[in-house]
């Protein structure tokens, strides 16, 4: 997966600070040098507005994201993480069907504006 991002630095402190990913600089094989933000096996390859790296999407846009992450944590801690770091929560908690079934979810954006979905499995 791959964000098209205004600006590198405030997006790799949002996505360390407030969800906790780990950013990672790296070099591919183009000997250039890119960032990602891995969680678990997981990872967000970061590319520049300005210059994003071929191949791409046909229209990359800051903020055009509409992403899901799962979590363990109750919400209701995540809300006050949030709070902390004086991000609104923009809807939620609100009840939701996921890939695996019921969740409950809460809604926040991150520095470009993409929609950045939490949410917690529930029992039916």
């Amino acid at each position: 997966m791959v964000l098209t991002v205004a600006d590198l630095e405030r997006t790799v402190a949002f996505y360390q600070t407030v969800l906790g990913m780990t950013p990672e600089q790296f070099q591919p094989a183009d000997g250039s040098t890119r960032w990602a933000l891995k969680f678990g096996q997981q990872k967000i390859n970061l590319h520049p507005a300005d210059g994003p790296f071929d191949p791409k999407a046909r229209a990359p846009l800051p903020g055009s994201a509409d992403l899901c992450f799962l979590t363990d944590a109750p919400l209701a801690e995540w809300q006050a993480h949030l709070a902390a770091h004086d991000l609104t929560v923009e809807d939620g908690p609100v009840a939701r069907t996921g890939a695996t079934g019921p969740i409950m979810s809460l809604y926040v954006r991150d520095p470009d504006g993409n929609l950045i979905e939490i949410s917690h499995a529930t029992t039916a």
